[in-house]
């Protein structure tokens, strides 16, 4: 299973009383009045978020209440055994009360993810033993280690720094996860990119020490659908010739975030087992400064045959992408995913912790949505406003990188993508950020694959019923 979660039920186990504040006076009077004592010398009035150990004979734990709030019933407020998992004495713990699935899921998943540690560079801090939960009843035991495989495995290649997380790195991540599923895995490195014809992927990575690289992972059944995946892996972004200033740079290991939730997202698609031809594509660069960079004002040729004029080379993302975005639509798959750390603009419009969604497939959003309600991994959709389109044109070349002016920043990057898709209606771009900026229940700060159980809810819906 996991670290601290046990598969198996135990009767022996330290009960958890998931308690709406509406219910706690029935949880009261069925354990007594010195239980109902207790909360009240306590202040534990089943507030939202609150917990209460209460004592048993002898001084041992008898059980642990947690507060649900007024309503309780949504699958967010599952959350909060993330904290839960953290705080209490080591020992077995199980969940006394009916859960949904969804909610029992998320239970879990909190509680897993609380054993999250990046300690490539440092020792543990925790010496004690974990908590541990049994898998709460209505949770999927197989879900959950898919889940938190692929959690970790984006967050340890995001929270690694771009010095051991350059794009030779993030190919033998891949190639280690290929292995571990008997998939297929390869790469084009270097000049081998302009032979191949990717050159605007050779473009924005040319000028660092570290090769570019374009990374293809392959799995699944031949008679399948075919379901590829294209995340941006920018290692570093320095802004290139458009030099990004010293506090932009801080997080930039963090711009190979959507390559890190793709992997992680192709974990759980592997370990689930799901009847697609899997593809992973990964553009893998460092946007570096040196003599041979590319430039403000250069024409890029690109996989697709479109021209491109440079009006910002910080805009590089959306330049790598936009080769593996032609090379995956090239063999009319069932549906394309990118995700992207794309842009600042969409974090003004959603914050941190809504990934935007653009797709020209109503039905597609609507799975989406409707599997990150399930799964408490919301996003949000911004529109593909086609007028907008104009302002990517250029006088010289097929189109700009960047649009006139800074509005709609996110609408107009989603654009540019489209114009290498050949169907919208079957493609989904996520612009994440990647990241958690500060601890929540569950959700350590750090890395973070934003949308991937979104995702996998509606990839398995789609692909499995």
């Amino acid at each position: 299973m996991t670290a601290n979660i046990e598969n198996a039920q135990d009767p022996n186990a330290i009960p958890i009383w998931p308690v709406r504040a509406a219910d706690l006076p029935d949880w009261q009077s069925g354990h007594g009045e010195t239980a109902a004592a207790w909360c009240a010398g306590n202040g534990f009035s089943g507030q939202k978020g609150k917990y209460l150990a209460m004592p048993g004979d002898g001084g041992g734990l008898a059980g642990v209440l947690l507060g649900l709030g007024e309503d309780g019933d949504q699958v967010g407020d599952y959350w909060i055994f993330g904290t839960l998992a953290t705080a209490l004495p080591s020992g077995t713990y199980r969940i006394d009360g009916a859960l949904t699935s969804g909610q029992a899921q998320v239970a879990a998943f909190a509680w897993a993810q609380a054993g999250y540690r990046f300690t490539r560079y440092r020792d543990a801090e925790d010496s004690d033993a974990p908590a541990r939960l049994c898998l709460p009843e209505g949770a999927d035991g197989d879900l959950l280690a898919g889940a938190v495989k692929g959690s970790f495995l984006a967050r340890d290649l995001i929270n690694t720094p771009a010095s051991d997380m350059g794009p030779g790195e993030l190919a033998e991540a891949a190639e280690t996860l290929a292995a571990e599923f008997g998939a297929d895995c390869s790469a084009i490195v270097g000049d081998d990119l302009l032979t191949a014809n990717y050159p605007a992927i050779h473009a924005v990575g040319r000028a660092s020490s570290r090769a570019p690289r374009l990374i293809d992972l392959r799995w699944g059944n031949g008679d399948a659908p075919r379901l590829t995946l294209v995340g941006k892996g920018v290692c570093f972004d320095t802004g290139g010739l458009d030099l990004k200033p010293a506090a932009g740079m801080l997080k930039m290991k963090k711009d190979m975030g959507g390559a890190a939730t793709v992997l992680g997202l192709a974990a759980m698609i592997m370990a689930a087992k799901l009847p697609v031809q899997l593809r992973v594509l990964i553009p893998a660069v460092e946007n570096a400064v040196a003599g041979n960079a590319y430039r403000p004002g250069d024409v890029l040729q690109t996989r697709k045959g479109l021209t491109v004029e440079v009006g910002n080379t910080d805009a590089e993302g959306r330049i790598v992408l936009c080769d593996a975005l032609a090379e995956a639509a090239g063999e009319t798959p069932d549906l394309i995913i990118d995700i992207a750390t794309l842009t600042g603009a969409a974090r003004v419009a959603l914050g941190t912790d809504l990934p935007a969604v653009f797709t020209g497939g109503d039905d597609l959003w609507g799975a989406l949505q409707q599997a990150g309600g399930e799964t408490d991994d919301p996003t949000w959709r911004l529109p593909l406003h086609g007028p907008y389109q104009a302002l990517l044109k250029s006088k010289v070349a097929d189109l700009n990188n960047v649009s006139e002016g800074g509005f709609g920043g996110a609408i107009t990057a989603a654009l540019y993508l489209q114009s290498f898709v050949s169907d919208p209606e079957r493609w989904i771009h996520i612009d994440s950020y990647g990241w958690n900026d500060k601890d929540r229940p569950g959700r350590p700060a750090g890395g973070d694959g934003l949308a991937m159980r979104a995702l996998f809810a509606m990839l398995s819906a789609r692909y499995s019923g």
